[in-house]
């Protein structure tokens, strides 16, 4: 689910994300999900760029940590990603958009977007996921994720989808 992305954005995102791992910590998904890079830029899509793994913010006198921090080329602007193993609850989006917040004042260039969230949980309850973002001012996607790969053959084909979908609008 989508709250309040820019209209360019429309897609670039999706409701669900399909990873490989199968751990049950989320720093083991964070690492998998590093280790395996490649696929996982592939399965969000055209424009990201990998900016850092446990990147750290300073608010104040403390440090905090976003999981994973990507650039999107086409949009000009960070995207945060938050990994919870566990069901969506609405305090996940509270510490989501105080990152997007320190993302925006202390990191983002000036020529840059606002900043965009991205809320990975291993379920959600649309109707729960509606309520939490009906206030939220931030650009945020909360998605879910699968842990089983589609075959790679009907991948490729997607990924190729994508881009001609892409090359068409442009």
């Amino acid at each position: 689910m989508v709250r309040e992305l820019p209209q360019d954005t429309k897609d670039v995102f999706k409701d669900t994300y399909v990873l490989e791992p199968k751990k049950h910590k989320e720093k083991d998904l964070q690492s998998a999900i590093v280790h395996s890079l490649k696929d996982f830029i592939l399965e969000l899509g055209v424009g990201f760029a990998f900016i850092g793994q446990e990147y750290r913010v300073s608010v104040g006198d403390e440090d905090f940590y976003i999981d994973l921090l990507f650039s999107h080329r086409h949009l000009q602007c960070l995207v945060a990603f938050e990994l919870k193993i566990d069901k969506f609850k609405p305090s996940h989006l509270g510490q989501l958009e105080f990152y997007l917040e320190a993302l925006d004042r202390d990191v983002k260039a000036p020529h840059e977007n606002p900043s965009i969230g991205v809320l990975l949980c291993r379920e959600k309850n649309d109707k729960v996921v509606e309520y939490a973002l009906s206030r939220s001012l931030s650009p945020t996607v909360i998605a879910d994720y699968e842990t089983e790969l589609i075959p790679k053959k009907l991948l490729k084909r997607k990924v190729e989808e994508l881009y001609r979908l892409y090359e068409g609008e442009n």
